[in-house]
């Protein structure tokens, strides 16, 4: 009875863990966090493939410098054999020795040779050109590397904005809710006076519904923000996301046209990519314009062969190579045309890009004025409308105004909060924008 009693408590236990379902983890998350995590080597998938083509262009300058190393080989070959002397322009059907003649037929017999045998190059000067172009394109990588964390990290701002935007928007719905329900207080208040209408009461009923409906639509707009946010990490989307950072005014530096210019040219990764692509690509045009240049080798091999290891005789062989060259059907020459229209199209990507850049920083700079006039506009705005809103609602209790003046005011206030957010999430996306122009955005973040 008792172990019975023991096995009853073990299996109770044992079920309520099994019915007990883990709760999803809550992260709190600033903004310095995400792009940390987002631009960590296992963090976005941009970012982990922008690392495997790092180590690709590596490997492609480990092949670059091979031809110009020693190429080093050995062998060890044996060999049972036999010889047909007429198939190899040998007509031996004469005597030797009277009533002996030589066989056409030689063999079986037995041949090993054991060999080592290398080679090196002296003056090879298009594989030192394929060389420095291949050590180019690491740069380039390296630089990619650098611009796909940029991109990343100005992505994550960005959803991380959109994020503590619907934060912002869900608290503002609460807080007009919370308005609507005084507001209809008060008219309920009014009508037990004496003072006020049923009307009164049910126009103050509709706008309440309409704020209850507004903050429905706000939660969900904040649950799929969250979810983007935590795509653009890479993070598991059963995640709870509690955002530290909240949307608001920090007033930056005042910057210059002609010096935000200036540090993106100097900056931005992307560009120092793309003039590392048009380097490699210029070195890789010269050195197929240099494969017409002769090119000096050095060669041997020692060894030893014979019947077998027994009888076996030391052999080598010692030689300098000298290969000059002259027709190859002209795919040099095509090879040559190729690499020039490509080393000319990669010069107008880099003054495309420059002008991109130049464009970047303007639009940035322009949005960035706007939004501040519009952030101050809008804060002036917001206070004018909660003191209409509280001389309507002073006015109404007097009995001197309608309760439609205090829901008119009220309307007001609610789209002065909305004007708000606003100005304040194109502001701070203006910000982003212009580290993104100037290449930035993850120094400002840190």
């Amino acid at each position: 009875m008792k172990h019975t009693c023991i096995l009853l408590i073990i299996l109770a236990f044992t079920g309520a863990a099994v019915g007990q379902q883990p709760e999803p983890g809550v992260l709190s998350l600033s903004l310095k966090r995400a792009v940390q995590i987002a631009i960590a080597p296992d963090g976005n998938a941009q970012i982990q493939l922008s690392a495997e083509a790092l180590k690709q262009a590596n490997a492609r300058s480990g092949q670059a410098l091979a031809p110009l190393l020693p190429d080093v080989s050995s062998s060890l070959s044996y060999r049972n054999q036999t010889l047909n002397l007429n198939a190899s322009g040998l007509r031996l059907g004469i005597p030797a020795l009277p009533g002996y003649e030589i066989p056409s037929l030689v063999g079986p017999f037995n041949t090993m040779d054991a060999r080592i045998s290398g080679s090196q190059s002296i003056f090879d000067i298009s594989s030192i050109r394929r060389l420095q172009s291949a050590h180019a394109g690491v740069s380039a990588a390296e630089s990619d590397m650098e611009s796909m964390a940029e991109r990343v990290a100005a992505l994550v701002a960005r959803a991380y904005l959109q994020a503590i935007r619907a934060d912002a928007d869900v608290e503002t719905a609460r807080a007009n809710i919370t308005l609507s329900q005084a507001v209809l207080h008060q008219a309920e208040n009014q009508k037990d006076a004496g003072t006020g209408t049923g009307i009164e009461i049910t126009r103050a009923r509709v706008q309440l519904t309409n704020d209850q409906q507004r903050l429905l639509v706000e939660e969900n707009a904040r649950r799929s923000a969250h979810l983007r946010l935590l795509r653009s990490m890479d993070l598991s989307l059963s995640i709870e996301l509690e955002l530290t950072d909240r949307l608001g005014y920090v007033p930056v530096d005042a910057v210059t046209l002609e010096r935000a210019k200036a540090q993106a040219l100097a900056e931005r990764p992307d560009l120092k990519a793309q003039q590392a692509r048009e380097s490699s690509t210029r070195l890789s045009a010269s050195a197929t314009k240099l494969e017409r240049v002769p090119s000096v080798s050095f060669f041997g091999d020692y060894g030893t062969i014979g019947l077998g290891f027994d009888d076996a005789m030391p052999t080598r062989t010692v030689g300098v190579m000298l290969r000059v060259p002259i027709f190859d059907g002209g795919r040099r020459d095509y090879r040559r045309i190729e690499t020039a229209s490509q080393y000319r199209a990669e010069i107008v990507r880099t003054k495309e890009l420059k002008e991109q850049i130049e464009l970047d920083v303007r639009l940035a700079l322009d949005a960035l004025h706007s939004a501040e006039e519009q952030v101050k506009v809008a804060r002036e705005g917001l206070q004018l409308s909660e003191n209409e809103l509280a001389q309507a609602r002073r006015r109404y209790d007097a009995g001197v105004a309608y309760g439609l003046e205090v829901t008119d005011a009220q309307t007001r206030l609610e789209r002065a909060r909305d004007n708000q957010t606003e100005a304040l999430y194109n502001y701070n996306l203006a910000r982003i924008d212009l580290e993104n122009a100037m290449g930035q955005v993850r120094s400002s973040v840190q």
